[in-house]
């Protein structure tokens, strides 16, 4: 007897595909002397003080339930970090933790979004935003991107076309992953000034905020012009400023009055953050702005190391990225980039992602992530350059 099990599954459960990055990183995972720039993700290791600050937490005990809105020391460091890079006051009472910033993202949707629903995304954009979308019941609206001799660009016009009566929100992610394009202020006011006229929210995604190319220490905001009543949910992550992809633990900040919503949303899901996650978490606030400014360094270094690379590759088309910290590599006559991608790790050792895991406008493009170690992202581009040229 066979039974099809799948047949009988919630069918939004079943409408994301697999993910493109996960399955090629499982096919070349365990290769010998493999170069990994193909997740979103440094090489280096969570230093000393915040993982000295997690363990003495766990010996001193703290592994119960904790508060679902996150511990009264870390939302405290959250808004006192915000206060510096942006200038204004901020409240604890807008600091919301969560378990990652993908959760935090799912919680937005649960939130703005769900049967019947659609929600704006410019693409190519990170899948996982998609995702949710979707297995909330909604449908991603995708709005396609440009690429110029200026790098990526988002029509504001075309953006607001896609709006329909259907349409609950707008996922802004800037600086943004895969692209690196990043809004301007003008493009921010009129993105919030059209939101406020439609009546939707916006999903500001400014995880990479601190990785900006610019003259600025940080890519213009949201949190630069948005008003009390705004329809506005940040969504963020320890990830990438104080090298902890792996301990899941990320951020909203939003109007104190959703509070009891987010809190509802994280008590039916994960029950909240461990507390020794978020000693950790407090000790990369108070302690690791040097960490953050470093991880910052390298990726500018890692940035020029790979424009100057795909000058030597003429069937490649890059642009430096104003923001984040991956090169989304556009390349000539191309009929399966994801083939390209595998062949990239068994024929040249070197791993990509495939510019189809990011949707619409990724078609002919590769992912590299640049915050690496100098020497190993020299050699990973000196793979991909001769393997490129030669094929």
């Amino acid at each position: 007897m066979t039974f099809d099990l799948l047949a009988s599954l919630r069918p939004a459960s079943m409408s994301v595909p697999e993910s493109g990055i996960v399955r090629l990183v499982n096919h070349g995972r365990t290769k010998e002397g493999l170069i990994p720039l193909w997740v979103g993700e440094g090489d280096m290791p969570t230093p000393a003080f915040i993982s000295k600050a997690a363990h003495q937490s766990l010996e001193a005990g703290e592994t119960f339930y904790t508060a679902q809105r996150g511990i009264p020391e870390l939302r405290e460091a959250l808004a006192d970090y915000h206060t510096r890079h942006f200038g204004r006051p901020f409240s604890s009472e807008e600091m919301f933790v969560v378990g990652s910033g993908m959760q935090a993202l799912q919680i937005a949707v649960n939130m703005t979004a769900g049967d019947g629903d659609e929600v704006v995304i410019p693409s190519p954009a990170w899948p996982n935003m998609a995702a949710a979308v979707q297995i909330a019941g909604g449908t991603p609206v995708f709005c396609p991107m440009s690429l110029s001799n200026d790098g990526w660009s988002l029509d504001l016009d075309r953006l607001f076309g896609m709006v329909t009566e259907k349409t609950r929100a707008l996922f802004i992610n800037t600086p943004s992953n895969p692209t690196g394009w990043v809004a301007e202020q003008s493009d921010l006011e009129q993105i919030l000034n059209f939101a406020r006229q439609k009546g939707i929210w916006i999903i500001a995604d400014e995880i990479y905020s601190r990785f900006y190319y610019g003259t600025a220490r940080r890519a213009p905001s949201f949190h630069d012009i948005r008003k009390p009543g705004d329809q506005i949910l940040f969504v963020n992550s320890f990830s990438k400023n104080w090298a902890m992809t792996g301990w899941r633990i990320g951020w909203m900040v939003a109007d104190p009055s959703l509070g009891q919503v987010i809190e509802n949303l994280v008590q039916y899901s994960t029950s909240g953050v461990p507390v020794f996650n978020q000693r950790g978490a407090v000790a990369a606030l108070n302690e690791g702005e040097a960490l953050a400014e470093q991880q910052i360094e390298r990726a500018e270094a890692g940035r020029a190391i790979v424009d100057e690379a795909m000058a030597l590759c003429p069937s490649a088309r890059f642009v430096a990225p104003k923001g984040a910290f991956y090169g989304f590599i556009s390349l000539d006559e191309v009929d399966d980039i994801e083939a390209i991608a595998f062949r990239l790790v068994d024929e040249a050792n070197v791993g990509l992602a495939p510019g189809t895991a990011f949707g619409p406008g990724g078609e002919t493009s590769l992912r590299l992530c640049f915050l690496r170690d100098a020497d190993q992202l020299r050699e990973g581009c000196r793979r991909l350059v001769q393997w490129l040229n030669s094929r």
